[in-house]
């Protein structure tokens, strides 16, 4: 069968490699010239860690990354509210660079599958084939299509053309800093709660740490209106030092000692779960279809499971190529990941607005109850998000 993968992010390149696993040649068109070693910190929890292992990649993410046990919740002014331990699986919690998942995945794809600067203009369904075509005039005859082309698809575009991704109004930055901190607890993911800003903190492999920061555009100097450029990294820092100047330590420490070249900031989008994921012989993946909030560090592993998930469908469903065959492996993985990844992203955004409260009396009413709640709460709501194996899902 031959299977074209549009976007060259996590989950596309895990696709093809779940796929490969079952026999498939899928092939990667990515828009970027080339595979650069870019963004900042990703979290892999045990649900996208299992994924990981069946794939032969989680000694490599554990060498190049920190194991994560514990969370805790502090307020700006570095009082305690809560802490708790992650409960225990038989996969580990691993926090490390984006650009070491990405060579991992990379490095375990054959070469001549990964077409980088081919950028994704439309595709034509034919009776027998989809015709995917890039700007650049090439394109590519396949008998499935794979949109993994993240939050602003141009393949979800033309399948739904249902508009932009929903801005939550709150601006997100992160950084790595190539050093540890005497203030950053290990093997912890720490969050920090202000009014209307929160800041995150977890170590990260070969002695980094990576670190987050929201704030309700409201409380920028244009409210949020522009996005300041590649060249204007330094404009980024001292936007940054502005807001969170006065929070406990390492919070400023943590933002000075970050290259200004390595801050990324973007505003934060998602959308309203929608029961259509594709037609035919084409469907979409990850941020593509479910974009979510960055709260609960699942975007990766979301995009992770599908690309698991939809590999054993075309193994159980598709293992000839036939058209009809391919469309019922399809809307099978679609079916299968609909709710809890609906789930997922309605859960991401309620911890948004709740992170993000800025009225004085709400923001104090949330850090109480923040302090108040039970550790075994806590531990059985990541398990129903921890404890899932895309390898163990009825197909």
């Amino acid at each position: 069968m031959r299977i074209a993968i549009i976007g060259g992010g996590i989950g596309g390149l895990t696709a093809a490699l779940a796929l490969r696993q079952f026999g498939f040649e899928p092939q990667v068109f990515e828009q970027a010239p080339d595979l650069l070693e870019v963004g900042a910190a990703i979290l892999m929890w045990p649900n996208a860690m299992r994924v990981l292992r069946r794939l032969g990649l989680s000694d490599t993410i554990r060498e190049h990354g920190s194991g994560l046990e514990k969370s805790r919740w502090l307020r700006r002014d570095g009082k305690l509210l809560n802490h708790f331990s992650f409960p225990k699986s038989e996969v580990p919690a691993v926090a490390l660079h984006r650009a070491e998942l990405q060579k991992a995945l990379v490095q375990a794809l054959p070469p001549g599958s990964i077409h980088l600067n081919h950028v994704f203009q439309n595709y034509e369904q034919l009776p027998d084939q989809i015709v995917a075509r890039f700007c650049d005039g090439s394109q590519f005859e396949c008998d499935s299509l794979i949109g993994a082309d993240g939050v602003h698809s141009r393949t979800r575009d033309q399948l739904l053309n249902d508009g932009a991704a929903a801005d939550r109004g709150y601006v997100a930055w992160r950084g790595i800093v190539p050093h540890v901190s005497k203030a950053v607890a290990l093997a912890t993911a720490t969050e920090i709660y202000g009014r209307g800003q929160r800041f995150g903190i977890g170590p990260l492999g070969a002695g980094k740490i990576g670190w987050w920061a929201s704030a309700n555009k409201n409380l920028l100097r244009d409210g949020g209106r522009t996005s300041p450029g590649v060249a204007d990294h330094d404009l980024i820092r001292e936007e940054l030092l502005g807001l969170f100047h006065d929070w406990c330590e390492p919070v400023p420490d943590l933002i000075r000692a970050t290259a200004p070249a390595g801050l990324i900031r973007n505003s934060v989008f998602d959308r309203k779960p929608g029961k259509k994921w594709g037609e035919g012989c084409l469907t979409l993946i990850g941020d593509a279809i479910h974009p979510l909030t960055p709260n609960l560090g699942q975007g990766g592993c979301l995009a992770i499971e599908d690309a698991a998930v939809l590999a054993r469908c075309f193994e159980k469903y598709s293992p000839n190529g036939d058209a009809n065959e391919a469309a019922r492996a399809l809307r099978r993985y679609e079916s299968l990941r609909h709710s809890r990844t609906a789930w997922v992203v309605r859960f991401s955004r309620t911890y948004g607005i709740i992170g993000q409260l800025e009225n004085g009396f709400a923001s104090r009413t949330r850090d109480v109850l923040l302090s108040l709640v039970p550790k075994q709460l806590t531990i059985r709501f990541l398990r129903g998000i921890f404890d899932y194996d895309a390898y163990a899902v009825g197909v």
